[in-house]
């Protein structure tokens, strides 16, 4: 096990890096929000806008009892803050973000996506399991003109789960220009419970993205030279939505969040405070409900939550300074310290009556880590993992099918990360030697790694065995990810070795 670097170490790193980076002349133009007293918008926000609610994709059956959908990715224009100032986007089947997938466990679904870029794209299906070569991960590219299909079998419990492009090397580009949507999965269990279900009334997607933008209006990629996390923007987009409110009409309401921000954390809230419902994490219900005040989510993670309101209110859904546990230095560079009102909700003068939401959800189904084949260690420090940087052409290691292993999974850099793997979901163990606390109780396929706070998890490798084509494992803060902060793993049958990834597609060091 590799040294662990001290907190008093890196506490004098971070004074070097702010001494280093004033010396040097100070931060990029237009960071200064960041960097001085953070950004806050908490008081300042004009709800003007209705929250858009991103479209269910149209979808039919095919020949072969398949659901299909159809998307296409292109290039766009939108006006955001409606003074004309038109920002270059991109989107699926719009102009930006795009479609809600819906479907349902035990359908067979098929997707045809359609690049009409000006360059490659590939469509990731993050949380989703499913075989290799339909993940859509940088294996999967799409070339400028063409068709994919993948096609597979929905075989895991109703869940929030979203699409985004996975390009190596440019995955941060693709989802800031707003390459992203939501995938929602239903099955008998969720139906069977009194949860609010009417998509787009008391049931609603919640994207969260951060952007900043240039005086002429355009989408800009400054990032902080002191936290190196990436890009921290000022404004907030919720369903690509800037100031919005919704208009609530029922008693209660179901936020499925989603923290689609390329590096951003939030720790969302209800401005006065109230406890909320959570019900759902990653990859589905929680084993019971959660009553909650905040939940921290880092990017790629989704929680949903059920709020109650009262008749005539009018209450913010709001992210306060996250608790990044990384030093004070490191929280106030990396966004610790912003606060961002992000949607408001407007209640009905009368609502209709809803039921109250259950205690008790879905049964739990642990996964026993003592029975697991190998037990593997992931350090993520600097811009690699284990010390080594992704290489499209290596396999770091093969998991067997039908076995169970768990993982410790530990940030090592004092930087803010966080884990994701593809395939399959996971459940945490411990964090940091303690039991998890509730929100983490469920099944999750990311979760954010404080410094020097190992995560052990436990994952279970069923089916889509295939020793060629890989998985990823990887900090899902993009631009750590673009810098070679993966790896890849197959998924093989037992005794069988790994073979040799597809070719064609450079990796680095």
């Amino acid at each position: 096990m590799a040294t662990r670097r001290r907190p008093l170490v890196r506490l004098l790193l971070s004074v070097l890096a702010v001494v280093g980076v004033l010396c040097c002349g100070g931060v990029a133009a237009g960071a200064w929000a960041f960097t001085r007293s953070g950004t806050d918008t908490v008081g300042e926000v004009d709800f003007v806008r209705p929250l858009a609610v991103p479209p269910l994709a149209p979808s039919r059956i095919d020949g072969q009892g398949r659901r299909v959908f159809d998307l296409l990715a292109r290039d766009g224009r939108r006006d955001f803050r409606g003074d004309g100032r038109m920002t270059r986007t991109a989107g699926f089947d719009g102009d930006y973000l795009g479609p809600t997938l819906r479907a349902k466990r035990g359908e067979q679904v098929a997707v045809n996506v359609v690049n009409r870029l000006g360059e490659e794209t590939s469509v990731h299906w993050h949380g989703m399991h499913l075989p290799a070569r339909m993940d859509g991960g940088p294996h999967q590219m799409v070339r400028p003109g063409a068709t994919w299909s993948p096609t597979w079998t929905v075989n895991q419990p109703a869940a929030t789960l979203w699409y985004h492009p996975h390009v190596h090397g440019k995955t941060e580009e693709h989802v800031y220009r707003g390459l992203a949507g939501m995938f929602i999965l239903d099955d008998d269990r969720e139906a069977a419970l009194p949860l609010p279900r009417d998509y787009g009334v008391d049931d609603v997607p919640v994207i969260v993205q951060d952007r900043a933008f240039s005086r002429s209006g355009q989408f800009t990629k400054t990032r902080n030279s002191i936290s190196s996390i990436g890009v921290l923007g000022d404004t907030l987009l919720v369903n690509g939505t800037v100031g919005p409110y919704l208009d609530v009409r029922t008693e209660r309401v179901r936020l499925r969040l989603l923290n689609a921000s390329t590096a951003r954390i939030y720790e969302f809230g209800l401005s006065d405070g109230r406890p909320f419902d959570m019900i759902a994490s990653d990859g589905g219900l929680l084993p019971r409900t959660a009553r909650l005040n905040q939940v921290r989510l880092s990017p790629g993670e989704r929680a949903e939550i059920v709020v109650t309101v009262r008749p005539g209110e009018r209450v913010t859904l709001r992210s306060t300074g996250p608790d990044l546990e990384a030093g004070a230095l490191a929280d106030r560079f990396a966004g610790g310290r912003d606060r961002f009102d992000v949607l408001q909700l407007r209640a009905a003068g009368a609502l209709a009556p809803a039921p109250e939401v259950p205690a008790e959800l879905v049964p739990s189904d642990r996964l026993a880590p003592a029975t697991a084949a190998v037990t593997r260690r992931l350090e993520f420090q600097g811009r690699g993992v284990n010390g080594r940087s992704m290489r499209m052409d290596r396999i770091d290691f093969a998991a067997t099918r039908d076995t169970t292993e768990v993982w410790e999974v530990e940030n090592t850099d004092g930087t803010p990360h966080n884990f994701h793997v593809h395939d399959v979901q996971f459940q945490v163990l411990s964090v940091d030697g303690a039991a998890p606390p509730p929100e983490l109780g469920g099944w999750k396929d990311t979760v954010y790694l404080a410094p020097d706070r190992p995560v052990r998890i436990a994952l279970r490798f069923t089916d889509h065995s295939d020793p060629n084509v890989p998985y990823m494992y990887h900090c899902h803060l993009l631009w750590h990810e673009d810098n070679g902060m993966m790896g890849q793993f197959v998924v093989v049958e037992p005794g069988q070795a790994p073979g040799r990834p597809p070719t064609g597609h450079a990796g680095h060091d």
